[in-house]
């Protein structure tokens, strides 16, 4: 009977109506009864404590205290204006109750002597305290009254608050929903996991997440509520995985065979780190099987991701199949192809290049091989997924940092085979675990965690621009020992012409610093040409200059080992994977390489953060931690791919403990029963399949 009230549209709850039912629509998304219920408070007022006038301190929280007013008089005070003020005491001392509006009302309605519970914030003055405008009740109705101890304070909007519907009313309506629908919703969490995790009630949940009766009712409402979000989100993308691995048909690769074997015996240029066996480990059993495999692979910047890619991609091969890798830029389609090239050359397989650069006379012959099956890997970048490309047989397509690209153009990659080919997904943004476990959620996933011996870490240092002298010394100290050093400007989105002239300052005042012919200096913005970047790029990477002025373009994908310092003016305007990224452009050789983080002396709090960050750590997991704590879940992956995390009471950040023991047990509900169909799982089912039509999880959970 429960589910059915909860649709009721909005205007027909007592105290709505048709214009408040259009505000609440268009201001929080409420549409029905459903909706409201799960509108969370945003905090909580405790008003379980009465304070004593002598235990008053200065802050900004509010108190409630009980006392009586003695006396009251009218001030005038500027020009025509007065205020009403009255003595309100205790019996520990007096306080001043002042009021600036409505004071012909407020003065007549004023009890002398009759004691009052007093509500709100309190300001101190030359040891004297006073409180505006407070919440005043008698203290006989304040004993009478249902109210909570705990006042919840729900999210609004200008335009709400506006229009007069005050968190009052709110609180208003949402007593009044609670008496229409006798506060009985349904259970949806099978009873054994109730009793297992001692959660209470979907009923006790709701009562108590909007009108908590202490503390201690309030987080077990929270704790509940928390983890139900939380656990149908997982059983969404785990089932997702599942009912992948069992209707998606892939090939199985079944034999490890000579290109394989040869490469690892007898090409392989150093040894695997034990995190890259574990990995090539995970992605042999999958590609083994007749599944197609859908794995994330993570690994900070050089963690030697390149190699397991090739490695992949030789067993697509022994197996008769062709094998692509996508890249979302051609410098880093051309790192990728120079890389895996040059690391196969001994086995003698074919490999080609395809981006937008690529003649017509070679894309004809690239067609013709790849049609034929004679074209073993293709690298390549957006290009590959024209319609002209068409393979004999891919077998295992390979995506690097997979959010530059849309859902539809990875679907174009799929369609150009009967059986979909395996798909391994490479990022070098090391995603935190808790929103890895929700974005992708759906997608196995690997992480190389260790970088190759005999690589030093980075060292970083802050410094501020008042140190600029012994920094240059610095660098000329490094280029004296063949070094070569990377100097990077922000770029500021709202304001090309700015960025233009601070990189252009600094390029005429390095350009001063280091002159010819003893020095050289390149620089890359993004006004030039492609053609021109690539030049001044190739001039860097070949040693003919010592220094590299450059925006953020340099961010991905240039490999120059013989780079040593990384330089990054104006630190404080950067992100902290930005900053991560950059750094990871250096230290790419066997000397010790540098990172020197420069600001001005004015920092914010979240900047000083940032900062010892960087200096204090090279994992790029810590690092994507505390660049989650300081922006949230939906700055970090872009807005277009945040819509999974429209949370309406869980925070990936302090909850992610109650995210993982959600993740635990959706896996386990799925494997004891997939289809979700034993009797204890009906209404769990029932919620799931519903949500399977819905965006939002919250409609239909109650």
């Amino acid at each position: 009977m429960q589910n059915n009230l909860l649709e009721t549209p909005i205007e027909y709850l007592k105290g709505v109506g048709p214009q408040r039912g259009e505000l609440l629509r268009k201001e929080l998304g409420i549409h029905k009864y459903g909706d409201l219920i799960n509108l969370f408070p945003n905090r909580y007022i405790d008003r379980t404590r009465y304070y004593k006038v002598n235990e008053l301190v200065p802050s900004n929280s509010e108190v409630q205290i009980v006392g009586k007013i003695i006396h009251v008089k009218t001030v005038e005070f500027g020009k025509g204006k007065k205020r009403l003020s009255s003595t309100f005491i205790d019996d520990t001392g007096e306080i001043e109750i002042v009021w600036f509006q409505g004071i012909k009302w407020i003065r007549e309605s004023l009890k002398i002597n009759v004691p009052y519970v007093i509500f709100g914030k309190t300001n101190h003055f030359n040891g004297q305290y006073s409180m505006p405008h407070p919440e005043m009740e008698l203290l006989e109705d304040h004993k009478a009254s249902l109210r909570s101890a705990m006042q919840p304070v729900y999210p609004s909007t200008e335009k709400l608050a506006n229009k007069g519907i005050s968190n009052k009313v709110i609180n208003k309506i949402m007593q009044q929903l609670f008496v229409e629908t006798h506060a009985l919703f349904v259970e949806t969490l099978p009873g054994y996991l109730l009793e297992e995790l001692q959660f209470i009630p979907k009923n006790a949940a709701l009562f108590n997440i909007h009108f908590p009766k202490s503390q201690e009712l309030l987080a077990k409402a929270q704790y509940r509520l928390k983890f139900e979000e939380l656990f149908f989100i997982q059983l969404q993308l785990i089932s997702k995985n599942l009912i992948r691995k069992h209707k998606i048909k892939g090939h199985a690769f079944e034999n490890v065979g000579y290109y394989f074997n040869e490469f690892y015996n007898n090409h392989l240029p150093f040894d695997l780190t034990n995190a890259q066996k574990k990995v090539l480990k995970e992605i042999r059993n999958d590609l083994g099987n007749p599944a197609q495999m859908n794995r994330l692979l993570q690994g900070d910047v050089g963690s030697g991701k390149t190699i397991v890619a090739l490695m992949s991609m030789l067993l697509a091969i022994d197996n008769g199949f062709q094998a692509c890798i996508m890249a979302p830029t051609e410098i880093l389609a051309n790192q990728h192809f120079n890389g895996i090239s040059e690391l196969a050359e001994p086995l003698g397989i074919n490999i080609k290049l395809l981006t937008g650069s690529t003649k017509t006379a070679d894309r004809r012959i690239i067609h013709e091989e790849l049609e034929n099956g004679t074209l073993h890997i293709i690298v390549g970048t957006h290009a590959l997924l024209e319609d002209k490309v068409q393979f004999k047989n891919l077998g295992l397509a390979i995506i690097d940092e997979q959010h530059r690209f849309g859902v539809e153009q990875r679907s174009k990659l799929w369609k150009k085979n009967d059986i979909p080919p395996h798909v391994l997904v490479m990022t070098a943004t090391p995603i935190p675990r808790t929103l890895a476990m929700s974005l992708y959620g759906d997608l196995d996933i690997s992480v190389i965690d260790e970088l190759p011996p005999g690589r030093k870490p980075i060292q970083t240092v802050h410094r501020y621009d008042s140190n600029r002298l012994k920094v240059w010394k610095f660098i000329r100290d490094e280029i004296e020992k063949g070094r070569q050093i990377y100097i990077v400007y922000p770029l500021i989105q709202e304001s090309e012409t700015l960025d233009y002239k601070d990189l252009m300052d600094g390029y005429e005042g390095i350009s001063r610093d280091f002159p010819l012919p003893k020095y050289s200096v390149s620089m890359v913005h993004g006004k030039m040409k492609p053609a021109e970047k690539d030049a001044e790029m190739k001039r860097f990477s070949e040693g003919k200059t010592n220094i590299m002025v450059a925006t953020t373009v340099i961010e991905v994908g240039v490999n120059v080992p013989n780079a040593s310092v990384m330089i990054i003016e104006s630190a404080e305007r950067f992100g902290l994977s930005q900053l991560h990224q950059l750094r990871g452009r250096v230290g790419r050789g066997a000397e010790q390489s540098y990172c020197i983080l420069m600001t001005g002396h004015k920092l914010s709090s979240d900047s000083k953060t940032r900062l010892e960050t960087m200096c204090k750590t090279n994992d790029g997991f810590e690092i994507a931690e505390v660049d989650l704590k300081l922006r949230g879940p939906g700055d970090i992956m872009g807005t277009q791919q945040s819509g999974v995390l429209n949370l309406q009471i869980a925070d990936l950040v302090k909850d992610k403990d109650i995210l993982q023991m959600a993740r635990h047990y959706a896996i386990k509900l799925l494997k004891e029963d997939p289809s979700m169909t034993k009797p204890e799982h009906q209404k769990l089912r029932e919620v799931f399949i519903e949500l399977g039509k819905k965006k939002n999880i919250w409609n239909y959970i109650s």
